[in-house]
């Protein structure tokens, strides 16, 4: 890893968005362009990349790197949630890719899976969005993989994940309608239900916030589709916060959705979202 470049945050500086205080280093630059130095783990803030929207504070160190990084887990924010048996669970923050992008070094969580478990031959088994946090599960054997999919395909995989929603959402929910995802960066909600049960979205309201009429929501999927959870959610009226591609939210901001537990037979594991 060679550093480019090194600035302190002054005291007047604090608070300010990770992508305007990278003005004060890359003078010339356009926001874009100061805004993709983050997304391509180029920008480390006391040695964690950080998102463009991030909030600075006085003191912390930001460094920017000199091409592509080997990026270390735990300057990705990494950490392994569970080991047991067969598989692994992982912990993604917000910004960081799931796996490895054909073509672009981009950091990715699949990229450093052998150097968070150096006992194994470990295979990523889900992925969860750019802007998604939370588990990630691994196999850690090829019968761990088979196994997997196996119980996946039977609907004995249960998916968890916490939401916060634009507007009030009351009770209990089930959204049923079918996706299309070929080959486009939105997925297309049908009108038509989607006749596999595993395809559902169930969507049970936890509270209600009147000051930014906002509800926090958990989510049930079991074989989820691309942006499934994002895309049912829009369709009823109740985009996510922070969502760029099914609500009003920006690609350096947080997007409030977390997976917050996985389930299945003989293993399970859970981490709290931090939004």
């Amino acid at each position: 890893m060679i550093i480019k470049k090194t600035y302190v945050i002054p005291a007047n500086m604090s608070g300010l968005r990770l992508d305007r205080v990278l003005e004060e280093m890359e003078s010339e630059s356009s926001l874009r362009f100061r805004r993709r130095l983050c997304d391509e783990g180029r920008v480390l803030v006391d040695g964690k990349v950080r998102k463009p929207g991030y909030k600075v504070h006085q003191e912390q160190q930001i460094d920017v790197l000199e091409g592509v990084p080997n990026m270390s887990f735990e300057q990705l924010g990494l950490s392994v949630v569970k080991q047991d048996g067969m598989f692994g669970a992982i912990f993604k923050p917000c910004g960081i890719h799931s796996a490895i992008i054909a073509g672009k070094d981009i950091p990715s969580v699949e990229a450093v899976l052998p150097e968070l478990f150096p006992d194994s031959t470990p295979i990523l088994l889900n992925r969860l969005d750019h802007l998604t946090s939370g588990l990630l599960l691994v196999a850690l054997t090829a019968e761990g993989e088979k196994t997997y999919h196996e119980q996946e395909d039977a609907g004995h995989i249960k998916k968890f994940y916490l939401a916060t929603v634009k507007g009030r959402l009351d009770g209990v929910v089930t959204i049923k309608n079918r996706l299309d995802t070929d080959d486009r960066k939105k997925t297309r909600v049908s009108d038509e239900d989607d006749s596999d049960v595993r395809r559902w979205t169930d969507v049970e309201s936890l509270v209600h916030d009147h000051d930014d009429d906002t509800t926090t929501v958990r989510c049930l999927i079991m074989k989820g589709a691309r942006h499934q959870i994002r895309a049912h959610l829009a369709t009823v009226g109740h985009p996510i916060v922070g969502d760029p591609i099914y609500g009003d939210g920006l690609e350096e901001n947080v997007l409030h959705l977390h997976h917050s537990r996985i389930e299945l037979p003989g293993f399970s594991a859970e981490v709290d979202a931090l939004f």
